[in-house]
């Protein structure tokens, strides 16, 4: 077949991908030839996902530890699918459904707006997936899972699947050994979504913010001496108050406070501790008195040293809170405005002071009823209410004041009493979706409580049967989750897993006051007057309702009769439940016909977070509950993932399968960096610097795109990726494919799957010899996850040993009129190039996979192919290396040394030796037509010694060297390389001043300390050679 003078990507490799996915090259188990599994887990993208280079950069390593599996014989599996990805799923659907002018998800209602959610999906949904396939991924694409398959909303031409199930089954399992639970926690909550939101999905902002400083009076009217003093202890003020002073960057949180803390060595306030202070905001007559309390947290030296706690707005309050006991009120609603409803503020006050003066009990739902917000206040969104209770605070008297110079009328600076408002810099944190500020509330929420099922996530690590490369994720890790908290795994969405319990009411009538033990008016008329609205509650999980009905059936067994035996039902809400229960109970009061009794439940409306389903990933893709033959890839193999999911995900698949299955979910996790711009910076559209790698894989292919990102992938190293490296790779599959057209040009046979010949050339046995070490070199490069090592010694093979040296070493043979050593050469040469395909083929699998199938006749396709066992014991020739290794040395390093003190290109010089031993006069004799063609050497003469100003080449049995005298203008010479040292140690010195820096040291990344002292190396080492150059030129004088 006539090749083409390029290799045309563009049109090849979407050809060359359908011919692999139409043949089932990819499927579980495609060219199994040995029972040992390989699996790899795809990390999920979200469903509304692009592929972007952090995607890149990972898939390239997925496949290329696939491709070489599947190639070496192993049963491979490399499992693809999407994540719903609850919340950015349904704002893509809203926007979709807003730029559509069609009905709100509200108007529509929750199940009318799941089946807008399942349309989109099956219209714009999983792109990613085929911009994967443009990367080459070699995924078992008909495997390809998706986190809410099965869901009792699905339509029916979805994808089959049964993931759904599996969630179900995990959560009622866990649920009823105790592992799950409803509590309320303090979670990151965003107002647009409604929702609670994980870290991950929380960005800290730095913005401009304001400190006010409040005063809160004292009760009473009390005074106390207040004391500051020097390091030395010299007293600087001394004053009476009648107030103690906090500073905060959020004043309408104030009125939830339920104490202000200082710390129990902190001097200045030891004589009010234990005193009540006034929140000053608020109606006068019903202002509240707070506790001033001891705690560790106030930092004596911040502001004040007095901080106020609002348990349920502040996550280091609430931790306050909870260990003083200090009652949490919610302040705002789920909009983030200050809440509206509950009793008037005159009660609600009053009974929030009988709690703090120990006259009143509570307990957590009642402090969740209470509404501490003045009517003044209620209802104004949280940064309008902000201004407000600023400006009142400010009006009564209640800032702290300070001087401050301004300009008066005429202008002149004047001082003036101003409130003490500092203005600074704060980190904020947003929703990365709404990129609305998020509220820290206290609300019910669903919790895993990860403190019974986070040991044995450790041990697996701890033991060794999990290994975090590198070894700094294993520190991240165990830090992790020896602090662990409860993971909050409920959201307030309508897209996800709807949370498998359902709710009735409490209703716990006591039989002593009913010994007849049947319904009477009398207990009807108690369960209506008594408010159901206002009983607790019973719940139960299970995967249906049907499940449940029975536990609700029997927590009624013991009320009175017939209610004990009403038909449970299921109805949208507690709303709902109520007015039916209500409507039963009169009905049967009228009637007295016991079959209108009903007794109606309702299921939770939150859905479970995306990364609790995620945390079945390694199982539930596999068909898991269910007997699926495919469950034989689990436990999985390697996970190659960023690591700043490693808390999110990677541990929590680490927790879950140990939990459910008993066992670890994979034996490697494989951590990468972020991946940045050529200048180590992060990217961003508004730096202009993002690389878009379908951008890439147009310009430049998905080769050239897969072999930059292998290069880069070192363990441990930052990775910056460049447009103009991926460039230079795309040269580097033309440098191969120039290499067949070599091989076409001398119209060398290729029969296909050529065997590795005899061979009696040293070339020829040179070049198999070097062979043998590439695929070592590889195999344990790739045994290693060090994938640059592969990437490298692929790329110095290839380039150099096979497309310069062996080629060009070739052409007198080939074009000699020795008929045994040509058609040996030929063979050789076939096969030499057929290993370069296959070694190549896991990361540049398009242009290989072209390259091979130009062979008259295969076997089986190149993704196919028998990944090569054979080792450089078996096909090193000791004396053929010694001599093609001697004598390529020789010619790079008089390459090397021309340009270092740059002899004119074109010119031929004159090659001096001394002490040249046997085996090195027998490699110059056997090769010297091609050393002086390649070097440009005129002649070789012996000598006893070099003559000054001469460069020298230390080289195995003897000494070479280049007199320069004649050769170049040596003043010119030696300015520019002093030039040169002085550009040169500026570099040094920048390079030491960081190293010798011990705060660069220690708070500088590990990687890029390390990366800093490896330039530190190279430019020292570049610093030596040139004043080995100066020094000898200035012998030339």
């Amino acid at each position: 077949m006539a090749m083409e003078k390029t290799f045309n990507a563009a049109e090849a490799e979407a050809r060359i991908y359908k011919m692999w996915e139409d043949s089932g090259a990819f499927k579980a188990g495609a060219n199994a030839s040995r029972d040992e599994t390989f699996c790899i887990m795809l990390p999920p993208p979200n469903v509304t996902g692009h592929l972007h280079v952090g995607h890149a950069f990972n898939h390239t390593i997925m496949d290329m530890l696939t491709r070489w599996k599947r190639m070496q014989g192993y049963d491979t599996l490399w499992q693809p699918g999407l994540d719903h990805a609850g919340i950015a799923t349904q704002l893509m659907v809203e926007k979709d459904l807003a730029e559509t002018q069609q009905p709100k998800r509200t108007e529509l209602g929750r199940e009318k707006f799941l089946e807008k959610v399942w349309e989109w999906k099956a219209a714009k949904g999983g792109q990613i997936e085929q911009q994967a396939r443009r990367l080459g991924d070699s995924m078992d694409w008909s495997r390809s899972a998706f986190t809410m398959s099965g869901a009792e909303s699905a339509p029916a031409d979805e994808k089959p699947g049964n993931f759904h199930d599996a969630v179900l089954k995990v959560f009622v399992e866990m649920y009823n050994k105790g592992l799950i639970y409803r509590g309320k926690r303090l979670v990151n909550w965003d107002p647009h979504f409604e929702t609670a939101i994980s870290d991950l999905e929380v960005e800290n902002i730095e913005v401009d913010g304001h400190m006010w400083h409040f005063k809160y009076p004292l009760a009473g009217g009390e005074t106390y001496e207040y004391v500051e003093k020097d390091e030395d202890g010299n007293v600087t003020l001394r004053e009476t108050r009648d107030y103690i002073s906090i500073a905060t960057t959020r004043p309408e949180t104030m009125l939830g406070d339920g104490a202000v803390a200082v710390h129990k060595d902190d001097e200045r306030y030891a004589p009010i501790v234990g005193k009540l202070c006034e929140i000053p905001v608020g109606p006068k007559e019903q202002r509240r008195l707070i506790p001033i309390i001891t705690d560790p947290y106030p930092d004596m030296n911040f502001g004040s040293g007095a901080v106020k706690i609002t348990g349920a707005h502040d996550f280091n309050d609430y931790e306050v809170a909870k260990r003083g006991g200090i009652p949490m009120y919610n302040l705002m609603d789920t909009k983030g405005a200050m809440r509206a409803d509950g009793e008037p503020y005159v009660d609600e006050a009053a009974t929030a002071q009988a709690i703090a003066n120990g006259e009143q009990d509570f307990d957590e739902a009642m402090i969740a009823a209470m509404n501490m917000v003045p009517e003044d206040y209620r209802g104004l969104d949280r940064f309008e209410a902000r201004k407000r209770v600023v400006a009142d605070i400010t009006a009564e008297g209640n800032a702290v004041m300070t001087t401050k110079m301004v300009k008066n009328d005429e202008g002149e600076e004047v001082e003036s009493t101003v409130p003490y408002v500092e203005e600074k810099k704060i980190m904020q944190p947003f929703g990365d979706r709404s990129k609305v500020v998020i509220e820290p509330m206290l609300t019910d929420q669903w919790f895993v409580d990860t403190a019974q099922i986070v040991g044995p996530a450790l041990d697996a690590v701890r033991e060794g049967r999990t290994k975090i490369m590198p070894e700094s994720g294993e520190k991240v890790y165990y830090h992790w989750l020896e602090n662990i908290e409860p993971w909050c795994i409920s959201r307030q969405l309508w897209w996800g897993h709807q949370i498998p319990v359902w709710y009735g009411f409490d209703l716990g009538v006591a039989d002593e006051h009913n010994p007849s033990g049947e319904l009477d008016e009398v207990q009807i008329l108690g369960l209506l007057l008594e408010g159901l609205v206002h009983r607790g509650t019973v719940m139960h999980s299970g995967p249906d309702f049907d499940s449940v009905k029975s536990d609700f059936v029997f927590d009624n067994a013991d009320v009175p009769s017939p209610l004990s035996h009403a038909e449970v039902i299921e109805v949208a809400d507690k709303a709902e439940a109520l007015d039916r229960f209500s409507a039963s109970l009169a009905e049967y009061n009228v009637t007295q016909d016991p079959t209108v009794l009903v007794f109606p439940v309702w299921r939770d409306p939150d859905v479970l977070d995306t990364w609790f389903s995620s945390g079945l990933w390694p199982f539930g893709t596999l068909g898991w509950p269910a007997e699926d033959e495919a469950m034989k890839y689990f436990p999985g193999d390697v996970l190659v993932t960023g690591q700043d999911i490693l808390f999110f995900w990677v541990a929590r698949m680490m927790m879950m399968s140990e939990a459910i299955l008993g066992q670890e979910p994979f034996h490697t996790v494989y951590l990468h960096q972020l991946v940045r711009d050529a200048k180590g910076e992060k990217m961003s559209k508004t730096k202009g610097n993002v690389i878009d790698p379908l951008d890439m894989i147009d310009a430049y292919g998905a080769d050239a795109l897969r072999f930059s990102n292998a290069q880069m992938a070192a363990l441990g190293g930052v990775l910056k990726i460049s447009e103009d490296r991926i460039k230079g790779y795309r040269n580097f599959g033309t440098k191969l494919w120039n290499a067949f057209s070599f091989a076409q040009h001398y119209e060398i046979a290729y029969p296909g799957d050529p065997v590795r010949p005899e061979t009696t050339q040293t070339l020829n046995k040179w070049i198999i010899g070097e062979t043998g070490k590439v695929r070592e070199t590889v195999d344990a490069a790739m045994e290693a996850y060090r994938f640059n090592d592969a990437a490298d010694a692929l790329y110095a093979f290839t380039w150099g040993n096979v497309c310069d040296w062996y080629l060009e070493f070739s052409k007198p043979i080939l074009q000699g009129d020795d008929a045994g050593a040509k058609a040996e050469t030929e063979q050789t040469l076939r096969w030499v190039l057929d290993q370069c395909l296959i070694l190549l083929h896991p990361i540049m699998p398009f242009i290989t996979e072209e390259l091979w199938q130009l062979a008259d006749n295969r076997k089986k396709m190149l993704v196919h192919a028998d990944w090569p066992t054979y080792t450089a014991a078996d096909l090193v020739d000791a004396d053929a290396d010694r001599e093609m290794n001697w004598v390529i040395d020789l010619i790079d390093n008089v390459r090397s040394a021309r340009a270092q003190v740059h002899v004119p290109a074109g010119a031929k010089v004159p090659l001096l030796v001394t002490g040249l031993d046997a085996k090195g006069q027998s490699a110059w004799d056997n090769n010297h037509v091609l050393i002086q063609r390649l070097a440009r050497i005129e002649s070789l003469a012996q000598v006893d010694e070099f003559p000054k100003g001469c460069v020298t080449i230390p080289m195995e049995g003897g000494t070479f060297g280049i007199p320069l005298a004649d050769l170049i203008d040596v003043a010119e010479e030696i300015a520019r390389l002093e030039k040169t040292m002085q550009k040169l140690g500026k570099e040094l010195g920048g390079l030491r001043g960081r190293l010798n820096n011990p705060k660069f040291v220690a708070s500088a990344p590990d990687e890029v300390v390390a990366e800093a002292k490896a330039n530190l190396a190279l430019r020292e080492n570049e610093e030596a050679q040139l004043k080995a150059a100066i020094a000898r030129l200035a012998e030339l004088g």
